[in-house]
């Protein structure tokens, strides 16, 4: 079915098929987010050393779907900020980021993780991956991340935040301000959640693991 969208008056551009009627949308909410929650206990997968696999759907393999489902909820949840940006780092946070700026109407720019030979006045911070357990540079041209900019931050995982802090770091470098963060899966056992939100950063997980002891997957209801 060929999906409608529409653009509101504040110039968000939302499906036609969702009930978004209005100036105002109710926001920020901590409920999980049941789709998703459904999809990691059908097809996600614990591995040993608390990774979760889900790339069946989010990381490899993508499910446009969820992804347009997701990224509606971010504009509930952060509607009652004022976005101008929508900042992910490579490679996996930038389909939900993609979506989510086409929703907001807003540019849409990416961290890289190797700087390209043509990109001039960078701005650099150094990020360590859980996942791949070694520190790698990020960067993203000043020319993209601005002063007065106003980011939403979007990733598909939050484990112990390394990742938020360098954008953080990189969010100051260009004198622009962070509303909030988006996350599509939060590890709260590895506290990246915590460290965020202690410094008053509106922080939105979509999903929320409490653990993957024993490689089962328990999720916050």
């Amino acid at each position: 079915m060929l999906q409608i969208f529409h653009l509101d008056n504040t110039n968000c551009l939302f499906p036609a098929s969702y009930n978004l009627s209005g100036n105002k949308i109710m926001a920020h909410t901590s409920a999980p987010f049941i789709p998703l929650v459904e999809k990691i206990k059908a097809e996600g997968k614990s591995l040993e050393g608390g990774i979760l696999k889900v790339d069946g759907f989010i990381n490899h393999q993508l499910d446009p779907n969820l992804l347009k489902d997701m990224s509606v909820e971010f504009v509930k949840r952060f509607a009652h900020e004022e976005i101008t940006k929508v900042l992910t780092i490579e490679a996996s946070g930038i389909a939900p980021a993609v979506v989510l700026g086409l929703l907001l109407n807003v540019p849409v720019v990416f961290a890289k993780k190797k700087k390209p030979s043509t990109m001039e006045n960078m701005l650099v911070t150094e990020v360590y991956s859980f996942t791949k357990q070694r520190a790698y540079q990020v960067c993203v041209s000043s020319e993209f991340l601005c002063k007065g900019d106003k980011v939403l931050f979007v990733d598909d995982f939050l484990a112990n935040g390394n990742a938020a802090r360098g954008i953080i770091d990189l969010i100051d470098m260009a004198g622009a301000s962070l509303v909030g963060m988006g996350f599509l899966i939060e590890k709260s056992f590895q506290h990246g959640g915590d460290y965020l939100r202690e410094k008053n950063i509106h922080v939105e997980s979509l999903a929320i693991i409490d653990s993957l002891d024993n490689c089962q997957i328990t999720i916050r209801e």
